[in-house]
C-alpha cells in the first residue's frame, strides 16, 4: 500500500462520490451523509502516514465526481456551462480540503479538523452572496428528500444539516482513528470509551428525534387560501417558435376557465383565489408601460368575469430607457439615445389596473445575468453578447392577493433560482409574506435528477420558514406544498396540468427568520480565528526556519 495505494485511492474516491451523490438523488437517504465523508478522510490518513505525494489530485477528483453524479443534468441546458459548474465547484471544494491538509503542518490534534469543518460552512455561506454563486451541493440540502429528519432547519436553517452532517463525520471518523492506531486500548480508560461511543451515538441520532418530536407536534392553522395552479406544458426550447405569445395565452385561459368554472357558479364565493402562471410565461411586458403588455390587458379582461380572483404570473420584461450615455453596465443599446435592460420578473393583477411586480434578484451566471458586469460586460460586448443581461430589484417585495371583501393577503413569489437560496427566501416572510408561490421553468434539464432536486429544495425552504407553497412550473413538477415541507399533491412531467387546492396561510415568524443565519455566521467567525492563528504559527515556522 504504501508503494502503490493508487487501486485502495480509487475505491476510495469511489465510494465517496456514490455515498454523498445518494442523498441527492434517492429520497429518504439523507442519512447516509453522515458517513459520507469517511472515504475521503480515510484516504487523507492513509496518504499523510504513508507519505503519498500529489495527493491533491485524488481529493479532486472525488469533487468532480460527486458533483457530475449530482449536477450533470446542467450539461441539458448548457454543456459549457454545465462542465464549468461541475469542475469550478470540485476545484473550490478541493482548495477548502487543501487548506484543511496544509493546516495539519502547523496545528496538531483536532484543530484542523475543526477548521475544515468551518472553513467549509463558511464557504457555503459566503457562495450564497457572490455574482458566481452555485450552492446547490450545499450539505444540508442533502436532506431535501428527508424533511422529517430535520424539522428543526426553522431554528438553524440548511446550514445546520451542513454542521450536522460535518460533525458526525468528524465523530465517526475519530473512533476509527482511535481504534486502529492503539489509542483506544492504550490511551482510553473506561470512562472516556464511554463517554466516545455517547457522545458519537448522541450527534449521530439526537438531531433525529428532535426533529420527530417537531414534526409530529407541529400543527398548521387552519387559514386557507384558495389556488389554482396552471401547468401549461409549452417546451422552453421552441416557446416563441412553435407558438405565438396568443396561442400560448389562448392555452392558460382555456385552463384556467375550467378550473374557475365551480367558483363562478357559486355566488356566495367571496374569498381571494390565486391562479398561478409559470416563469417567463410572456416577454411582452414593459416595466415602464405596463398598458403595452397584450398579455397583462388579456388577462385583466378575463378576470373582469371572476372577482376576487388574482393571477400571478412570470414575465420576461424589458424596461426602456432614454440616454445620451450609457445607463447602467447591464443596458443593452437599441438605437442613439435608446436603451433596454432585462429582467426576470413576477406580475399580480386582480383585473382592477393595478398590477404589481416584482423583478427576480438571485439571477443565473451567464445565462441571466453578466457577473461583476463592470469587468465581465465589455468582455461579453467584445463576443457579441452571449451573456444574459438580466438585473433584479435592490430588494425583496412582497405582491398581495385581494378579494372582494377587501381582504389583502401578502405573498411572495421566488422565481425558480431564489428557491435554492435560505437566507435570502426569509426576506418574503420579513417584508410579510403569510405563504410562498414559486415559479418556475425546469424544463431546460429535461427528465433529469436536476428538476426533482429542485422541488425538493421547495420543501426545505417550507420548514426554514413555516409558509405553505404553492409551485408552478411550466412542464413539471407543479406542487403544493405544506408547512412542514410535506409534498401534498404533484403534478405529472411534461403534460398539460391543472391543480386546485388551498395552502394555509400564517404570520408567525421562525427563530431563523427572525435571526438569520446564526450557524453560518458562528462558523464564519471561528473560521477567520483559526486562519489567523494558524497565518502566525505560519509565519513563526518560517522566521525558525531563516534563524
Amino acid at each position: 500500500m504504501k508503494k502503490n495505494p493508487n487501486l485502495l485511492f480509487s475505491c476510495f474516491t469511489l465510494a465517496f462520490a456514490v455515498l454523498m451523490s445518494l442523498p441527492f438523488l434517492v429520497p429518504h437517504t439523507g442519512f447516509i451523509a453522515l458517513i459520507g465523508f469517511l472515504p475521503l478522510l480515510m484516504m487523507d490518513r492513509i496518504a499523510t502516514l504513508t507519505g503519498y505525494r500529489h495527493f491533491w489530485i485524488w481529493h479532486y477528483i472525488s469533487f468532480v465526481l460527486w458533483n457530475a453524479f449530482t449536477t450533470f443534468w446542467v450539461c441539458n441546458a448548457t454543456v459549457g456551462g454545465g462542465l464549468f459548474a461541475i469542475f469550478a465547484n470540485a476545484f473550490q471544494m478541493s482548495v477548502i480540503f487543501g487548506i484543511f491538509r496544509f493546516s495539519k503542518r502547523h496545528f496538531g490534534g483536532v484543530l484542523p479538523y475543526i477548521l475544515l469543518m468551518v472553513m467549509w460552512i463558511a464557504w457555503e455561506r459566503a457562495y450564497f452572496d457572490v455574482d458566481i454563486s452555485w450552492p446547490w451541493l450545499v450539505l444540508g440540502n442533502a436532506f431535501a428528500g428527508s424533511i422529517r429528519s430535520v424539522q428543526w432547519y426553522e431554528y438553524t436553517g440548511t446550514l445546520g444539516g451542513s454542521l450536522w452532517i460535518w460533525m458526525s463525520n468528524l465523530a465517526v471518523f475519530g473512533l476509527m482513528v482511535a481504534l486502529s492506531d492503539g489509542s483506544w486500548a492504550m490511551k482510553f480508560n473506561m470512562k472516556a470509551k464511554v463517554a466516545s461511543i455517547a457522545g458519537c451515538i448522541v450527534i449521530l441520532t439526537a438531531p433525529f428525534a428532535v426533529s420527530g418530536i417537531i414534526y409530529d407536534s407541529y400543527d398548521e392553522k387552519p387559514d386557507p387560501m384558495d389556488v389554482v395552479i396552471v401547468q401549461p406544458n409549452i417546451d422552453p426550447y421552441h416557446k416563441f417558435e412553435a407558438m405565438t405569445q396568443a396561442q400560448q395565452n389562448a392555452v392558460f385561459i382555456s385552463q384556467a376557465e375550467g378550473a374557475l368554472a365551480v367558483r363562478k357558479a357559486d355566488s356566495t364565493a367571496t374569498g381571494p383565489l390565486l391562479v398561478l402562471a409559470p416563469e417567463t410565461f410572456t416577454n411582452d411586458v414593459v416595466t415602464n408601460d405596463l398598458n403595452y403588455s397584450r398579455t397583462l390587458r388579456l388577462f385583466d379582461a378575463f378576470l373582469k368575469d371572476y372577482p376576487g380572483v388574482n393571477i400571478l404570473f412570470g414575465a420576461s420584461s424589458h424596461t426602456y430607457i432614454d440616454s445620451a450615455g450609457r445607463p447602467s453596465h447591464t443596458a443593452r443599446q437599441i438605437r442613439d439615445g435608446r436603451w433596454i435592460e432585462s429582467h426576470n420578473s413576477a406580475i399580480m393583477t386582480d383585473g382592477n389596473g393595478h398590477p404589481e411586480i416584482f423583478h427576480k434578484n438571485k439571477l443565473v451566471v451567464a445565462v441571466e445575468m453578466t457577473p461583476y458586469p463592470a469587468v465581465f460586460r465589455p468582455i461579453d460586448d467584445m463576443l457579441g453578447g452571449v451573456m444574459g443581461r438580466c438585473i433584479g430589484q435592490d430588494s425583496i417585495s412582497v405582491l398581495h392577493v385581494r378579494s372582494m371583501d377587501g381582504t389583502v393577503i401578502p405573498v411572495g413569489s421566488a422565481i425558480c433560482y431564489e428557491s435554492v437560496y435560505g437566507e435570502y427566501y426569509t426576506g418574503y416572510v420579513r417584508k410579510g409574506a403569510r405563504a410562498m408561490t414559486i415559479i418556475t421553468n425546469d424544463a431546460w434539464w429535461g427528465n433529469t435528477p436536476g428538476y426533482i432536486q429542485h422541488l425538493r429544495y421547495a420543501s426545505l425552504r417550507a420548514i426554514e420558514t413555516r409558509r405553505s407553497i404553492a409551485r408552478c412550473a411550466n412542464t413539471g413538477i407543479s406542487a403544493f406544498i405544506d408547512q412542514r415541507g410535506e409534498i401534498l399533491e404533484t403534478s405529472p412531467w411534461w403534460k398539460q396540468a391543472v391543480m386546485h387546492g388551498s395552502i394555509n396561510l400564517n404570520d408567525d415568524m421562525t427563530f431563523f427568520v427572525r435571526n438569520g443565519d446564526i450557524t453560518g455566521r458562528v462558523c464564519t467567525f471561528v473560521f477567520w480565528l483559526l486562519t489567523a492563528a494558524l497565518a502566525v504559527r505560519v509565519a513563526l515556522s518560517w522566521k525558525k526556519d531563516r534563524d
